[in-house]
């Protein structure tokens, strides 16, 4: 993919003689399970986009297991991984993986903030349409904003603006 890096690839190392053995590739976008068929003739390929992923976590034992966990609460696993290529697996997973967090609580906060936007600040929840113009009581304004604002519905620099608007009309 455009702009793709490769972090890690793991390869599997069972017991058995193995001549084409699974691996798995961690990159900056994806994470790509690479399954040889018919004795290595033909390839099987499976790739999750890091938003698609809700957690991945290994599995010390006998078998080191790479365990993946999709959105959509599907598991995908690779078995007989290196103690060190596990570890590191996890390592860039995790890393991963709080990018995508912050990424959706990013998301999320622009959601709510979209959806207040049809939010009149100088009207009650229940007001009804007045046909006289109504007086503005500045500082009602301004706790209004300051609510807005600790619960995060509008930003600092969005209240800044909001609050000098209100006291140049005073």
């Amino acid at each position: 993919m455009n702009g793709e890096e490769i972090e890690y690839i793991a390869v599997q190392k069972k017991p058995a003689v193995n001549f084409s053995p699974d691996c798995l590739a961690l990159t900056n976008k994806r994470v790509i399970f690479c399954r040889p068929k018919n004795f290595g003739l033909s390839m099987d390929f499976q790739d999750f986009l890091w938003k698609d992923v809700l957690d991945c976590h290994i599995k010390e034992g006998m078998l080191r297991s790479f365990i993946l966990k999709t959105v959509k609460s599907k598991f995908f696993s690779m078995d007989y991984l290196p103690k060190s290529q596990a570890r590191k697996l996890y390592t860039v997973a995790q890393e991963q993986e709080e990018i995508q967090r912050e990424y959706r609580r990013q998301r999320e906060l622009e959601e709510i903030r979209a959806g207040a936007g049809n939010v009149n600040v100088n009207a009650g929840p229940t007001a009804a349409p007045v046909q006289a113009p109504q007086v503005e009581d500045p500082i009602a304004t301004l706790q209004k904003l300051k609510t807005l604002l600790d619960n995060g519905l509008i930003t600092q620099a969005e209240f800044d603006t909001k609050k000098q608007e209100v006291l140049a009309r005073m």
